[in-house]
């Protein structure tokens, strides 16, 4: 039987991720892809002068700055942060649920994208990829927007929501890109990158 070439290529490895995520956890594991999960205790602060994709790419590297030192010659540590970009300004997490029902106020009707930034790291070389996915939202009404905040959890989602629930079923019309790199990870290009990186 055939085996999958990232399992193979990846065999003399030992992947870590550094993400609490449950949905970039997912996608490895559908990838076939082994994995430890490491814990990541850094202050997500950037400067404030950085704009879309480099903010990304810039919050994935500072988490793997943290891990770097303490890699081991056969470890890959894989990093990375989403960034909803919307009118020139970062949507972050929301910082409650009234914080969450204004992000998505603001996003209906409207055109954003998201950029997630994977860092991947060993003991020899650092790469960052990114992939920016263009999503348009309908007109939401309140009690669309209340429902989905109050049932589901925005709270711990870059612009208050995920395209995979409720929300991203009935209410975004249109997507430009990756659909994996909304939920949280560019598969694609971390599927090459890996392979690269193993070779």
């Amino acid at each position: 039987m055939t085996e999958n070439p990232l399992r193979l290529q990846l065999k003399p490895y030992r992947i870590l991720l550094a993400s609490g995520s449950p949905r970039r956890q997912q996608f490895l594991k559908e990838m076939g892809v082994p994995f430890k999960i490491v814990k990541n205790t850094v202050n997500e602060e950037y400067p404030k002068n950085l704009k879309g994709k480099e903010i990304a790419k810039y919050l994935a590297k500072l988490k793997a700055d943290e891990l770097k030192e303490s890699l081991k010659e056969n470890e890959i540590l894989l990093t990375a942060d989403t960034v909803v970009w919307f009118n020139d300004r970062s949507l972050a997490k929301p910082s409650d649920m009234e914080d969450a029902k204004q992000m998505l106020h603001d996003l209906s009707g409207q055109w954003h994208e998201v950029i997630t930034a994977v860092c991947f790291t060993s003991a020899q070389q650092q790469r960052v990829i990114s992939s920016t996915t263009s999503v348009c939202f309908k007109e939401l009404s309140k009690e669309e927007i209340h429902y989905y905040v109050e049932t589901f959890q925005p709270l711990d989602k870059a612009g208050a929501y995920g395209i995979q629930e409720w929300l991203g079923s009935v209410g975004i019309t249109e997507i430009k890109g990756s659909y994996t790199n909304v939920v949280g990870m560019p598969t694609d290009l971390v599927y090459k990158t890996l392979m690269d990186m193993a070779r």
